[in-house]
């Protein structure tokens, strides 16, 4: 298992590049070739990181906006 774990994180795509990957998953914009290609290539420690990092700005984004609101309201 270990074994296996690190021939996955051994995996071509660069953390930019997964996130570009990812940002184009989230839209919804992304063809079936080229996601079955990119899930090739996926390096599964780059998609923890970049799942944490946009769940830390989606969480952010979010506080920011019901701030943003409620100091309009008053």
């Amino acid at each position: 298992m270990s074994q296996d774990l690190k021939e996955l994180s051994q995996r071509k795509l660069n953390f930019f590049q997964t996130l570009k990957a990812i940002s184009w998953a989230m839209f919804g914009v992304r063809k079936g070739k080229g996601y079955e290609e990119d899930i090739a290539k996926l390096n599964p420690v780059h998609l923890v990181i970049a799942g944490l990092l946009f769940g830390l700005i989606f969480v952010v984004s979010l506080v920011l906006i019901v701030q943003w609101a409620v100091a309009s309201l008053s």
